[in-house]
């Protein structure tokens, strides 16, 4: 006679089927990150990374003045460090792939026609964020800074203190340029109205200007640089959102007990073949 399965058992294996789904996932995203920092290291080299990003402030600064290292080991450790940090940047549609390949197996139909293009459009953002941070804020904002010291005050900024300045400047910038993609997700959702919000528009302008002052340093300018384009984005992200539907209990029918175990029969299945080479359909 054959014996009943066991729920629990079969509970537990699907937990640790999971994780170790999660694992290679993870290891997948870390060997990415890895590969494009080698390609880095071995194409550019570590310094010439640096220059590149340090070329906003070095084009500012009066001739003749440099940059400085305070500590000892900066010269060696600040370059590696950045061209880590930019192959984290450089691999994180990779990154998100990973993340959607572990997701995507429990999401119906709709739901990966959804995610699919708010992933690739808010990758997009945030590159663009960090480019108009390069292209248009750096220079303006470094020229004000030089400019505007006092007579006798040379220039002369730690590239440790520079880089983390740049970094800082470069996430406010990508996250703030995700406004859009917030709203069209909070809309959606049915969590915001967007005919109400748009009433609304005086508070949303003051909180951009709130947000800018938090994620810039002190300075009105690289403030009204952030918040500018955020307000911008805002009322892109609105006119997209006056054009969606939001899931409501009316348009989005509930899911029964033996859809809930055949959705469930599918993600095991999907990372059952994931496991065994097959491909996902």
């Amino acid at each position: 006679m054959a014996e009943a399965p066991n729920p629990e058992a079969a509970s537990e294996g699907s937990f640790i089927s999971h994780l170790v789904e999660l694992r290679n996932r993870l290891l997948y995203a870390v060997v990415g990150v890895l590969v494009v920092f080698a390609v880095l290291l071995a194409g550019f080299g570590a310094n010439s990374v640096y220059e590149t990003l340090a070329q906003p402030l070095l084009d500012a600064m009066p001739a003749g003045t440099s940059m400085i290292a305070t500590d000892v080991a900066s010269p060696f450790l600040t370059p590696i460090k950045l061209t880590l940090l930019a192959s984290l940047v450089i691999a994180v549609p990779f990154v998100l792939y990973q993340v959607w390949a572990f997701v995507a197996p429990g999401l119906y139909r709709h739901e990966r026609r959804l995610v699919a293009p708010l992933l690739i459009s808010s990758t997009g953002l945030f590159y663009g964020g960090m480019a108009f941070a390069y292209f248009v804020v750096f220079p303006v904002v470094f020229t004000f800074f030089v400019g505007t010291a006092p007579k006798g005050v040379a220039v002369m900024t730690d590239i440790k203190s520079y880089i983390d300045f740049i970094f800082t400047m470069f996430f406010a910038f990508g996250i703030a340029f995700e406004v859009p993609v917030a709203l069209v997700l909070l809309v959606k959702m049915g969590a915001v109205d967007p005919h109400k919000l748009a009433a609304k528009r005086p508070y949303v302008l003051l909180g951009v200007f709130v947000i800018a002052a938090i994620l810039t340093p002190p300075d009105i300018l690289s403030q009204t640089f952030l918040a500018l384009p955020m307000y911008l984005l805002f009322e892109i992200g609105l006119f997209v959102s006056r054009r969606i539907k939001p899931i409501t209990a009316d348009n989005e029918p509930a899911m029964t007990d033996t859809e809930a175990d055949a959705a469930f029969d599918e993600h095991e299945r999907a990372l059952a073949d994931g496991k065994n080479g097959r491909p996902r359909e």
